[in-house]
């Protein structure tokens, strides 16, 4: 996105006309709701496979080469999986799940070696330097554990989230950015993770010890996102359980839809993922910090939300999905105010837009969020206030839509500032 960015008004004006004329029925609109689904989820299986060849080729002939092809691999991997958090909040199968492929902040130090600035265990985290790459016994919740195989089972079954701490983050896609570019020791200066393909070196030339079994928890932890994904893609097949469940209930299945669009722009995107890190300068509130990726995530978070009320996706292969959706619905009761959530959805896409075009151009999310950089804070509190502005639109569609049992989460970022200094 360049200099070609439309004004608000202008986009809104022509997404009005470019609107479908799909009949506004709720059974259609879940059915579009639920082929979205089925396709992003299969775009994320499909690029976590590539992501899966090029893990295996590095850690068969470790060079820069491969190194840098699967961290292309991987950048590439969340383009369609980051438009598919529309789905979670409202969709317990999801939310429920999410956790395993998604979750952060983490205790990098869980996995492998940190910079001594990194610091040691804390009363929060006693396992917050575990390193298991370096450590093939351990003790963990008072049972001796056998790391000496690093495998999925051991990943998923005995270190993800230990000792009931969510910031053990011991798969799904951060951990493996963790682990394809080391940390991020930049602070708010421009720059990402600088790990060496050396670290997956073998013999004299490997760096940093254990090469061999951090190659084994980069396979593990990459086949183990792949076999996740695999499983939530059938969950939104014909006869998966998160179509069946959304499908069901009609108007279930509308208030599943507008908790995920709302709870995802308001308190995860605005709040957690965007105002906090603000609000603290803090880059490692950054969602992919390692990779220095984050613009691209609250792009594609913010489209996911946009792609639902249009009930359209583009796929990777370029492939149009659309059909009756929630702006149908909307259009067929108020006009008005259909045109209103659509510019105000635009308007946050242009937001978004200038913080991926900025950051893509050299002014990276880290500098963003430093203390006193007035730019970056512009940049940055535009795509906050295009959320929060869009989610009082949701709400005025959740009550023209007389839909019961929404809740829109909310953060302390946005709701009680004072309390995150506390």
């Amino acid at each position: 996105m360049k200099s070609h960015l439309l004004k608000g008004t202008a986009i809104a004006a022509l997404a009005t006309v470019a609107a479908p004329t799909f009949a506004a029925d709720k059974a259609g609109v879940l059915t579009n709701y639920a082929n979205i689904a089925q396709a992003k989820y299969e775009d994320s299986l499909a690029t976590a496979k590539i992501l899966q060849t090029a893990v295996d080729a590095l850690i068969a002939a470790p060079s820069a080469e491969n190194l840098e092809a699967a961290r292309s691999a991987w950048l590439a991997s969340r383009v369609p999986y980051q438009q598919s958090e529309v789905f979670r909040f409202g969709n317990a199968i999801v939310d429920d799940w999410e956790g395993k492929v998604n979750a952060w902040p983490l205790d990098e130090g869980l996995i492998d070696y940190v910079d001594a600035s990194y610091g040691g265990p804390t009363d929060d985290n006693t396992l917050a330097v575990l390193n298991v790459v370096a450590n093939p016994q351990f003790e963990l919740s008072g049972k001796s554990i056998d790391a000496s195989a690093i495998t999925p089972a051991l990943l998923e079954e005995s270190l993800h989230e230990a000792d009931g701490v969510e910031a053990n983050v011991a798969t799904g896609y951060h951990a493996i950015e963790f682990l394809l570019w080391g940390q991020d020791l930049n602070g708010t200066e421009h720059g990402a993770g600088s790990r060496s393909w050396t670290d997956y070196a073998a013999g004299a030339d490997c760096t940093n010890g254990n090469c061999d079994r951090r190659g084994e928890y980069l396979k593990a932890a990459t086949d183990l996102l792949v076999s996740d994904l695999e499983w939530m893609t059938a969950q939104w097949g014909d006869a998966g359980d998160a179509r069946t469940t959304l499908l069901a209930d009609e108007d279930a299945g509308i208030t599943a839809m507008l908790t995920g669009m709302g709870s995802l722009s308001y308190g995860e995107q605005a709040g957690e993922r965007m105002r906090l890190g603000l609000m603290l300068n803090d880059p490692e509130e950054e969602h992919d910090c390692f990779s220095d990726n984050t613009h691209n995530s609250h792009y594609y978070d913010g489209l996911g939300i946009q792609n639902v009320y249009l009930g359209e996706y583009v796929r990777v292969n370029g492939e149009l999905v659309s059909g009756p959706s929630l702006s149908d619905l909307v259009a067929a009761q108020d006009g008005a105010l259909d045109s209103e959530l659509r510019g105000k959805l635009s308007t946050t896409m242009m937001a978004l837009g200038r913080i991926k075009t900025a950051a893509e151009a050299g002014f990276s999310y880290d500098q963003m969020l430093e203390r006193g950089n007035a730019a970056g804070e512009a940049l940055v509190m535009g795509g906050v206030n295009g959320l929060v502005d869009q989610t009082r639109s949701i709400e005025r569609v959740i009550s023209l839509l007389n839909v019961d049992g929404v809740t829109i989460e909310g953060s302390d970022s946005l709701d009680n500032p004072d309390a995150v200094f506390h």
